[in-house]
């Protein structure tokens, strides 16, 4: 029971990072906008998350400041594809290149290229009164971060937002057929760009979860593919708020399990282990992935002037 209790607890704890860059996606797919730069948006904000969190000791800035570079960040991808139509692909790759190196070299120059990694003080867990002492359940669901309860609130906002709201249907439409949305009076630039703002700051916080919630120190790498696993969450969770938690759960089921393989080693190379998230990212795409398609409009350019 101990092991079943810690393998739950982990799965939260490393789920929450891919769901956080996963509905940033699904805001950013929904309003027409494929963008496969998660990994640079994460990694920029993981950064900033950290080095803010360092300078002031606050991990709530550190957050916040993790979730506006993103966006800033993610400007260059939003001016790219919807003002010039630029290719989404192609805008998403190179956001994966330009933020990673980004990171690393402010963090070079901030704290030396032969330093001992620093490192911060973690965000503090928050524990439900009365709920948090139930056997088994109250510690995995009601003694957690802050930011867990606030992941699990953006899933409810997300699925009441986009099934039961007028502008939930709007936002909708422009990744469906911007056209038709246009017709009816919908301002799909500004759309397009609200999607870009959500995608970016969600994908930072994402990113700077991982420094200021569940590892204390900043490394390079340590996305660590977190932000392709949220794109297949996406698709795994068919473009729906509780399919991508579902799809989250499961992948960070995957993260935590390979972690305990290790440590009981079986005599088999650790690098076995490892790929294990990976591997079922690939096999939940190839039975799951292809059985429906997401916003028909989704990658595709816009250009006002053809209405």
């Amino acid at each position: 029971m101990n092991f079943v209790s810690n393998l739950l607890l982990a799965t939260v704890r490393m789920a929450m990072p891919i769901l956080f860059i996963a509905l940033g996606e699904l805001y950013s797919e929904r309003s027409g906008m494929v963008n496969i730069g998660l990994e640079g948006l994460a990694a920029i904000g993981s950064l900033v998350g950290f080095l803010v969190c360092f300078i002031t000791g606050s991990t709530w800035l550190g957050i916040l400041s993790g979730a506006l570079v993103a966006v800033a960040v993610n400007m260059i991808y939003a001016f790219a594809t919807i003002n010039l139509c630029a290719d989404h692909t192609v805008y998403g790759m190179a956001m994966n290149i330009f933020a990673p190196a980004l990171a690393s070299f402010i963090y070079r120059v901030y704290f030396g290229k032969g330093s001992d990694l620093s490192q911060i003080t973690l965000m503090k867990g928050i524990g439900v009164p009365g709920l948090k002492n139930i056997p088994f359940i109250g510690e995995l669901l009601f003694n957690q971060t802050p930011m867990v309860y606030i992941a699990i609130l953006l899933v409810i906002v997300t699925v009441v937002f986009f099934g039961r709201t007028r502008a939930g249907l709007n936002y909708r439409a422009v990744g469906e057929n911007p056209k038709a949305a246009a017709t009816l009076g919908i301002n799909v630039i500004r759309v397009k760009y609200l999607g870009c703002v959500i995608c970016g700051a969600l994908a930072g916080i994402g990113g700077a979860y991982l420094t200021t919630c569940y590892s204390n120190t900043f490394t390079e790498g340590n996305i660590a593919g977190r932000g392709f696993i949220a794109l297949a969450a996406v698709i795994f969770g068919r473009w729906s708020g509780t399919g991508i938690l579902v799809a989250c759960l499961f992948f960070g089921f995957c993260d935590a399990l390979q972690i305990r393989l290790q440590v009981a080693s079986f005599g088999l190379p650790y690098q076995f282990f490892q790929m294990i998230p990976y591997a079922a990212t690939v096999i939940a795409l190839s039975v799951i992935g292809g059985r429906k398609l997401g916003p028909k409009a989704a990658g595709k350019p816009y250009r006002r002037e053809e209405l």
